[in-house]
C-alpha cells in the first residue's frame, strides 16, 4: 500500500520546522504564540504544531497586507 505521507509534504510541523520555513528563529515563534499574534498553532500532547496551510495562509495575509497599503 502507498504511504501517501511521501510524495507530500508533512502536513503537521513542529515550531523548529515552521521556524525555518518560515525563516525566523524559534524564540520568535514563541513570543507570536505568546502573544497571539503569529500563525495558528496548537498543542498534541506536550507539542506545539503549525499546520502547513496555516503558515502559508498567515504569510499570504501578511504579505497582501504590506503591499495593499
Amino acid at each position: 500500500m502507498p504511504n501517501p505521507t511521501a510524495d507530500h509534504e508533512a502536513e503537521l510541523l513542529t515550531i523548529t520546522e515552521a521556524a525555518d520555513l518560515l525563516r525566523a528563529p524559534v524564540a520568535t515563534l514563541r513570543y507570536w504564540r505568546h502573544r497571539n499574534i503569529g500563525p495558528h498553532s496548537f498543542r498534541l500532547g506536550r507539542r506545539v504544531l503549525y499546520r502547513r496551510d496555516d503558515l502559508r495562509a498567515w504569510v499570504d495575509a501578511k504579505a497582501g497586507r504590506i503591499s495593499g497599503h
